[in-house]
């Protein structure tokens, strides 16, 4: 089946990329698709960017690199040149076929948000239906949650089999709220804060939870179960919990791994894949940051032989 939206291979062709640019993926829970794209050309070749196929859908750009007197266009025609600086945000409404060319290197990360997701993610929160996004062209905005979100989800791109699906639907289902409440033309009452999980469905949560230690399963497939939609059981889950799900998980593993170290018949790698870690340093590199030693000095720590009395 063929790629819908403005991302990986579809976002690399309209760039002129020679190959298919890292992207993650997540779906809301009537399957539609958002996703963010890196994309990167340190020597390309000079020329007007290909036309992405008009559709209902944004992208919202963070740009990584300085790019000087772009020359911008929209709906056919050069309409602007503008210096794009690295560290800003810029936001594309693909019914008016943007484009630009490309003479000059660039990096850059897009996330693509159609609007059956917007509008999905809007009725999940009950909140009013999304209006149009603010898609000034050559507009940049100064966004710290963007480049905050764009930085973690980078570290996924670059360590995909290290990323589990639980992060990226958290970490984009937060890209979302906050472009729908930051950049909607509408101004959306807040409504108030709905509480926690009742107690068998934080049971069930972390069942599910704990049955995938890699994190392979999804918000989508866990809010299913509970008849909340994705955004209220994220927001629930901490709530009852006090972390996000990813979070939460990311701590039942680190317990699993300190159990499992206390047997002296497995090793690390054995013990980094039965706690849901992809690999040996994958499991030395988180444990470290949140434990503060290594998986090896501390189990030497923890069990080594007592001293015999003289």
């Amino acid at each position: 089946m063929a790629q819908a939206g403005a991302y990986g291979q579809r976002l690399g062709q309209f760039l002129r990329l020679r190959d298919t640019p890292p992207a993650l993926i997540t779906r809301t829970l009537r399957s539609a698709e958002l996703a963010v794209t890196e994309t990167r050309d340190d020597n390309p070749v000079p020329g007007l960017s290909g036309s992405l196929t008009a559709e209902d859908a944004f992208l919202v750009s963070l740009k990584l690199h300085d790019y000087p007197d772009c020359e911008l266009w929209e709906g056919g025609k050069c309409l602007m040149k503008r210096d794009i600086p690295a560290g800003a945000t810029y936001l594309y409404d693909l019914k008016r076929d943007p484009r630009y060319v490309i003479d000059k290197p660039f990096h850059s990360l897009f996330f693509y948000l159609p609007r059956s997701a917007l509008t999905d993610f809007a009725e999940q929160t009950g909140s009013p239906r999304i209006g149009e996004l603010a898609c000034e062209i050559g507009t940049g905005h100064d966004d710290g949650v963007i480049r905050h979100v764009g930085a973690l989800l980078r570290e996924g791109l670059h360590r995909p089999d290290e990323t589990n699906q639980l992060f990226i639907d958290h970490m984009m289902l937060a890209l979302t709220a906050h472009v729908t409440r930051t950049y909607d033309g509408i101004q959306h009452p807040t409504g108030p804060t709905r509480g926690g999980l009742a107690a068998w469905q934080i049971n069930r949560a972390c069942e599910k939870l704990e049955s995938d230690l890699s994190g392979k399963i999804s918000l989508k497939q866990i809010a299913a179960e509970l008849d909340p939609s994705v955004g209220h059981f994220s927001r629930a889950f901490r709530i009852s919990t006090g972390l996000p799900p990813h979070q939460w998980l990311l701590q039942q593993r680190l317990k699993v791994a300190k159990q499992l170290m206390a047997a002296r018949d497995l090793s690390l790698s054995e013990i980094a894949i039965s706690a849901g870690f992809a690999n040996q340093s994958h499991f030395t590199r988180v444990f470290s940051a949140v434990v503060g030693v290594s998986p090896a000095a501390w189990r030497r720590e923890m069990y080594r032989p007592a001293r015999s009395e003289s």
